[in-house]
């Protein structure tokens, strides 16, 4: 089965609002300060956004640690 490019950009954009997230809450306990919070998120939001879908795209041309699917039997 193939994968299309925007499968994976719909797959990175969810997968940044929950990683985004995780960052700001994360920055916003360890600082303190809610504007500084929301820059960290802001700037990783986009650096890893791109990392992720270059990645992905990588894994998806990768058949490493896929297996066919069995065969129907037919008569």
């Amino acid at each position: 089965m193939h994968e299309k490019p925007f499968r994976s950009i719909v797959k990175t954009i969810s997968w940044r609002t929950v990683g985004t997230i995780d960052t700001m809450l994360i920055s916003y306990v360890i600082t303190g300060n809610l504007k500084m919070a929301a820059s960290i998120g802001a700037i990783e939001l986009f650096t890893k956004m791109a990392l992720y879908y270059f990645h992905e795209r990588a894994w998806s041309k990768s058949s490493f640690g896929l297996v066919k699917a069995p065969q129907d039997y037919q008569i």
